[in-house]
């Protein structure tokens, strides 16, 4: 019989009967709970909701950008121009890309106080890490810096002077990229002409220009009037520190202000930005070298300006998808074959955006277990790690 035909029914319940409802209902109980809260496997059940949705996203991303993206040049070009890489040429595009991501840090380095120098390789891990959450996070370089901003002061770095750092990296290396746009305009356009997109680029490069401009003032003129507005703006939020803002903000406006006056320390952070965004771009000529054809280096500082400037806009996290379309519809316009620039630029990104994802994975795990540290405080980290990961992972044994 039917179980809703038994309840239906007429007449007393003995305990039998009612010992098959109460189990018919929990086995629908059961069920419900089944349908609502289905286990995870494999590798869903180690990651979390948020990590593996946004993996979701970024190897979909992975796949139009390298299977469907190519094939817009062409296939049959695509297969005869990899045919011809040269792998050399291939290395020596990781090994200068690499060699931009130690000027980074080095520019890190030069703007941390002398009593708070790092090693290089902390620095690196740092900034290598970094760059793989403003890579995956919707916040994008927000997202990043504030998980630098934790990794720098757990390193032993007082939260000013990482502020500090953090405030000068950013404009200092904005304001040299613009240098390097429109130097590279002012070479390019008496041979190549004007183009609209020139115009767009240049706005934006004024309007980050502009924000920095202010934020210095901000930092060396009206330190006090901002610090004032900060803290009664934390007064109406909870859990926000008034005052302590306030002094931060202040003691980073001071460090600042003398930053100013040591002309050796400006110029020699100047001169690691520089090269920073000059390695970057050799490293783009060299990928579209590898496939047969090298592009002018103002015409490719032009595209490189313009494609980093646009991707300050938050549109994407690290720019996917605004610095591929950029750097390819210009460098075509200077007249390089389409199917070369479109895997030189593939290529190019391949090392720039995707390997410092798994990369700052592995150097945000070496940070954690930094044989530095006490052997206490390691253990903490590890199991605070394998806590936010669950899963199978996710005990409380120091392993």
């Amino acid at each position: 019989m039917v179980k809703g035909e038994a309840v239906n029914q007429p007449g007393p319940v003995g305990p039998a009967s009612l010992g098959a409802v109460l189990s018919g209902a929990d086995a629908d109980s059961d069920s419900a709970a089944g349908a609502t809260h289905k286990p995870r496997h494999g590798l869903r059940s180690i990651l979390p909701a948020p990590i593996w949705q946004v993996g979701r996203l970024l190897f979909l991303a992975l796949i139009v950008e390298y299977l469907v993206v190519p094939q817009l040049a062409g296939p049959r070009k695509v297969i005869h121009v990899i045919t011809q890489v040269n792998p050399l040429l291939l290395l020596a595009g990781v090994a200068l890309e690499a060699a931009s991501l130690v000027a980074y840090a080095e520019l890190t380095r030069s703007v941390l106080p002398s009593e708070h120098k790092l090693g290089l390789f902390t620095v690196m891990r740092i900034q290598v890490t970094t760059l793989s959450v403003s890579h995956c996070a919707p916040g994008g370089s927000a997202t990043g810096s504030a998980l630098g901003y934790r990794l720098f002061t757990q390193a032993g770095v007082a939260g000013s002077d990482v502020g500090f750092a953090l405030a000068m990296q950013g404009i200092g290396s904005a304001v040299v990229l613009n240098v390097i746009l429109w130097v590279a305009l002012i070479v390019s356009i008496p041979v190549w002409g004007f183009s609209a997109v020139y115009l767009i680029a240049a706005a934006v490069g004024a309007l980050l220009l502009g924000a920095s401009a202010f934020l210095l003032f901000l930092f060396t003129r009206g330190e006090d009037r901002v610090g004032s507005a900060m803290e009664r703006a934390a007064a109406r939020l909870p859990f926000v520190d008034g005052p302590a803002l306030r002094r931060s903000f202040v003691q980073v406006a001071h460090r600042l202000q003398e930053f100013g006056h040591q002309r050796r320390l400006m110029i020699r952070a100047g001169l690691w930005a520089t090269a920073n965004w000059l390695l970057d771009a050799a490293s783009l000529m060299v990928f579209v070298g590898a496939f047969g054809r090298w592009v002018n280096p103002d015409g490719l500082l032009v595209a490189y300006g313009l494609a980093n400037v646009l991707a300050v806009i938050p549109f994407t996290p690290g720019g996917l998808g605004v610095i591929e379309i950029t750097l390819t519809t210009v460098l075509v316009g200077f007249g390089a074959p389409r199917s070369v620039i479109t895997l030189g630029v593939l290529g190019y990104r391949l090392v720039n955006f995707w390997a410092p994802i798994p990369v700052g994975g592995l150097a945000y795990l070496s940070l954690q277990v930094d044989p530095g540290g006490p052997k206490e405080e390691r253990k903490s980290r590890m199991r605070s790690i394998r806590q936010r990961l669950g899963g199978p992972f996710g005990g409380d044994g120091d392993g």
